[in-house]
């Protein structure tokens, strides 16, 4: 199958099969003498599913080579692969601990202005003045591996 064909199939776009591959995660297609186009197996959408289903519990590029390598090792013990899913739970119950923090202060500064009213009478704008104000401080002080929630877009690679 080409590309294209690949990418609908696995529900993603070109790019995204195209990252994969230049990541490493999903291995290069055979070209066509003929045309040039990649020729891609079965193999090759049984695998970028693989991926996709991990980058949909946000897993990341490392996680990913580890559970592939394991998938290629049919016969190893899966101890490594439980350990490395309690890792990965772990990193988002602390991102879910940081999110319920930041939702208590987004929560108070939204309290600080009842009304629509001048700038620069509006409390949130008086609030978030206040520099030195340890309530508004990142809720964690140890980086995350699940990063930024805004950025989805595999195609990017600053995003992973």
């Amino acid at each position: 199958m080409k590309i294209g064909e690949l990418a609908s199939q696995a529900g993603c776009l070109v790019e995204t099969v195209r990252y994969y591959e230049r990541e490493g995660l999903l291995p290069a297609a055979v070209r066509d003498e003929a045309n040039n186009y990649r020729r891609y197996e079965h193999s090759h959408l049984e695998r970028l599913t693989f991926i996709r289903r991990c980058r949909a519990l946000d897993m990341t590029h490392d996680e990913i080579r580890a559970l592939l390598q394991a998938r290629a090792e049919p016969d190893a013990s899966c101890e490594s692969i439980n350990e490395l899913i309690d890792a990965h739970l772990e990193h988002v119950q602390a991102r879910v601990a940081e999110l319920k923090a930041l939702e208590a202060q987004l929560t108070a500064l939204r309290r600080q202005c009842h009304a629509a009213r001048a700038t620069r009478d509006c409390g949130i704008l008086r609030e978030l003045e206040h520099p030195g104000d340890a309530a508004w401080r990142s809720p964690s002080a140890s980086p995350s591996h699940v990063a930024g929630s805004h950025c989805r877009a595999e195609a990017h690679s600053v995003c992973r």
